[in-house]
């Protein structure tokens, strides 16, 4: 039994735009009751209004994924109005600078691993309990193609590579408590047509003011901002996402342009390295 089915419920974190939104979307469109996660409370409201309007079933809650008393509360929303969870997407993520890593200073690092780990540790914590007892579940965790080998993308980097290596770990939890009903996924995207680069307009106070960009960085950012723009919709990793949940499949990519990246990293381990920086964007 597939958990994407018509009746099923589908919480997304980050889902007021870009990828989460696709994922709402999608969900929405298979019959599904979705349950809308995110900081930014306008975008929130203004996207479940548009696919309530449309005729889904939907459930905006403002969520700040780092928060676990937050995460819990997102839960406990998504139950008490559906009943049920059965598919968990811990996707909400936010950028950083692409400056040397000893430059970055404690707010930056306790944000963006606040939030891109920091929100898969939630997620992971709270959801999967539940979905352990629904006849079928499913975890996706949202990685990033630099997430699987090396960049120069700072505190981002860092936190994807994380999430990969979690997800790693949690299928290896569930196999051998010989769980087979619940899956879980690690979603790793390329460039995706979205609103990422200007993730700080939600920054936080304590974090600080945003890093100052040197010219090399700005250049950086900008390279990443021109890969944005002719990548994936978010339509279209959805509906890798969907194919991946109904397949099972583990790693999923959603272009194949890295995979000659990825396989050198591979041999760049067991051959002792060092690693080579990604063609095309460093």
């Amino acid at each position: 039994m597939s958990p994407v089915a018509p009746g099923k419920v589908a919480v997304v974190t980050g889902a007021a735009s870009g990828i989460g939104l696709g994922l709402s979307e999608r969900f929405a469109a298979e019959g599904m009751h979705v349950v809308m996660a995110d900081v930014e409370e306008p975008a929130l409201a203004k996207a479940a209004s548009a696919l309530a309007g449309n005729g889904a079933s939907v459930l905006p809650v403002l969520t700040d994924v780092a928060d676990p008393a937050a995460v819990d509360a997102l839960r406990d929303s998504a139950v008490a109005a559906f009943g049920a969870v059965h598919v968990v997407c811990n996707n909400a993520g936010v950028g950083g600078p692409h400056g040397a890593l000893w430059e970055c200073p404690p707010g930056e690092w306790d944000w963006v691993l606040g939030v891109n780990l920091g929100g898969v540790i939630n997620g992971v914590r709270t959801f999967m309990p539940l979905l352990l007892e629904q006849d079928a579940g499913h975890m996706v965790n949202t990685s990033s193609i630099f997430g699987v080998f090396a960049g120069t993308l700072g505190p981002y980097g860092v936190s994807k590579h994380a999430v990969a290596a979690l997800t790693e770990t949690l299928y290896f939890n569930l196999k051998s408590l010989g769980v087979s009903h619940v899956g879980v996924s690690v979603l790793c995207p390329g460039a995706v047509r979205t609103n990422f680069g200007t993730s700080a307009r939600n920054r936080p106070s304590w974090a600080g003011p945003p890093v100052v960009r040197g010219e090399a960085e700005q250049e950086s950012a900008e390279r990443f901002d021109r890969l944005t723009a002719t990548g994936a919709s978010p339509a279209e990793v959805a509906a890798i996402v969907v194919d991946g949940i109904r397949a099972r499949r583990f790693y999923l990519l959603t272009s194949e342009n890295r995979n000659e990246a990825v396989t050198r990293r591979g041999e760049e381990i067991v051959a002792g390295g060092p690693p080579e920086p990604p063609v095309s964007f460093v």
